[in-house]
């Protein structure tokens, strides 16, 4: 229960709140026409202190933060685990607040906003701390915008949302916990949506763009990662028979050398095949004249040789076969040396090409060094490579596989949350009946709530006739507000007191805004919380009911826009 809500702002309309319903009234003042507003009298103000003194965030958009403002300190007195506690901050500071009470070291003590927000859930929800670690269990701020709706928010949309930005696993998770349910399983799925969501963009990617080469399709790097083990396999093997010869450099220079000595013979060897060939046809053809043919010769002329000139022929007869004879022995003899010569090559050639094949099969069954660490360094690569493509080849299986992971898991949520409406059923009847209880005080047609299980986690629907209408969907969230409040009472957490803006009441028929005055005056009473309404004074009086009289529970303070000092505040910035 929140006991008085003050400020060091002079200026500011210091509230003192009782037990029960408290309607903040503003005034519309005499002579006022219909145009007229009174937007900033401070009614939603009232809801922003609270929030900020509960360890709202204050950015630089926040009335707190401004210059009229920033110097000054708001506070609250409240019940806080049956003590009375006080709790004050400025925007100024807004990052630590001054609390006192038994709670908190029996004085005056400064905290930061974090160690506020923590205390609150404990004592307010019975939450534990540390189950805000991993962002999927409920927090304090979560839970306890239900209980305080900010317009600024747009709470006034839905009744299952305390804000229009609010994420589905977030108020599954939060209302969950608030009707007693299993909220784990919200989480979970939560977690699941997240891994989708992730599992999206990480598809999205791997099929196009850089990141597409750098995963791949799982197919395409199974035939990859196939062809890459084989390979690294055989250069394996090879690594594995390989000897290295010290002497390899050696060897193999020594066996071009000997390649090009046998070419060099070979070569001369056919040039002296030719020269044989025609010392053989020369010594084959070549024949000397004979002596009859030359004396025939000359008596054919008529030339009669004297004594003298016989003499000289048979001189010169001589000499002619003489130099036959030495053309014959030249020619024998030059046939002779090239035969050595070709003997000679071919017994050499023999060695040559033996020494050759010898050296032939040692390179053959050894290798250099540097071909060894070239070996090394491929099998390297191609490990390297073997390894890059296994996990591509995994992350992208289970890329593919996790959308199945993810159904599979889907499915098991939905049965793990129909097990537990059927367990917690009483918690789940309870919340029903207080639904269809508070909306029979407002309508003839009670409206009733369901809530079911879809494949996308746990549904809380509303279903009141006229829905469509403005005023009755602001009923719709009247109903459930209350319908937490007696589940919470039946579970002794909550804040102890709920709080409606007039935005809540806009649009609604007056019998319907009296009927909920009533009817939340009368669910307060009976649960022992508090319930605290701002109004405008023309929604307040428009109608009246049977057995209620609601200036009974109007607090004295009343606001108005009409004056500059007729504001919450008592000043206009």
């Amino acid at each position: 229960m929140i006991q008085r809500i003050y400020s060091t702002l002079p200026t500011f309309k210091c509230l003192d709140f009782r037990p029960g319903l408290n309607i903040l009234i503003a005034q519309k003042e005499q002579g006022a026409t219909s145009k007229q507003t009174r937007n900033r009298a401070g009614k939603t103000s009232l809801i922003e202190i609270v929030h900020f003194l509960t360890g709202a965030d204050a950015g630089k958009d926040s009335p707190f933060r401004t210059e009229a403002l920033v110097n000054e300190s708001f506070g609250m007195e409240f019940d806080l685990g049956g003590e009375r506690v006080s709790v004050e901050r400025s925007g100024s500071a807004k990052s630590k607040l001054q609390v006192s009470g038994s709670g908190f070291a029996g004085d005056i003590c400064r905290i930061t906003i974090k160690e506020w927000v923590e205390a609150l859930g404990e004592s307010v929800f019975g939450l534990n701390a540390g189950q805000d670690a991993a962002g999927r269990a409920p927090t304090f701020r979560s839970l306890f915008a239900y209980f305080v709706r900010r317009q600024i928010s747009g709470a006034f949309t839905t009744p299952e949302k305390q804000a229009t930005m609010q994420q589905v696993g977030d108020y599954q998770v939060a209302l969950m916990f608030l009707l007693g349910l299993d909220w784990k399983i919200a989480s979970d799925w939560q977690q699941v949506r997240d891994r989708e969501k992730t599992l999206a963009e990480l598809k999205k990617a791997a099929g196009a763009g850089a990141f597409g080469s750098v995963i791949g399709k799982a197919s395409d790097l199974r035939t990859q990662l196939t062809v890459a083990e084989a390979r690294l396999g055989k250069l394996k093997s090879q690594m594995g028979s390989f000897r290295v010869l010290p002497q390899y450099r050696e060897l193999e220079t020594e066996a071009d050398e000997i390649t090009r000595d046998l070419n060099k013979l070979a070569n001369d060897n056919t040039i002296d095949i030719a020269m044989i060939r025609d010392l053989e046809i020369a010594l084959h053809v070549e024949a000397p004249p004979s002596l009859a043919d030359l004396e025939s010769t000359y008596a054919e002329a008529g030339i009669v040789l004297p004594g003298t000139a016989v003499r000289r022929y048979d001189e010169v007869r001589s000499f002619h076969e003489s130099v036959i004879r030495n053309r014959r022995d030249y020619l024998s003899g030059e046939l002779s040396s090239a035969k050595q010569r070709l003997e000679s090559r071919e017994q050499q050639k023999a060695k040559l090409d033996q020494r050759r094949s010898e050296i032939m099969v040692i390179l053959r069954s050894h290798g250099a060094l540097e071909q060894f660490s070239w070996l090394q360094g491929e099998v390297g690569r191609a490990e390297a490579d073997a390894e890059s493509l296994r996990q591509r080849f995994e992350a992208a299986e289970q890329l593919e596989g996790a959308q199945n992971e993810l159904e599979i898991e889907r499915n098991r949520l939905t049965l793990r949350l129909r097990r537990d409406f059927s367990e917690e059923g009483q918690r789940l009847a309870d919340a029903i009946l207080a639904f269809e209880e508070t909306s029979g005080r407002l309508y003839e047609s009670a409206g009733s709530m369901q809530v079911d299980t879809t494949p996308n986690g746990p549904v809380f629907g509303i279903q009141m006739q006229g829905s469509r209408s403005k005023g009755i969907k602001n009923m719709q969230i009247f109903c459930f507000d209350m319908m937490l409040m007696r589940l919470c009472a039946k579970r002794a957490i909550g804040p102890g007191f709920l709080i409606h803006d007039s935005h809540l009441f806009d649009g609604v028929d007056g019998r319907q805004i009296i009927s909920a005055l009533k009817a939340g005056a009368e669910t307060a009473e009976e649960l022992g919380f508090q319930y605290i309404v701002t109004l405008n004074e023309d929604d307040a009086f428009k109608e009246t009911v049977e057995g209620f009289d609601v200036r009974e529970h109007v607090l004295p303070v009343t606001l108005t826009d009409a004056t500059e000092d007729g504001g919450l505040f008592g000043i206009r910035f």
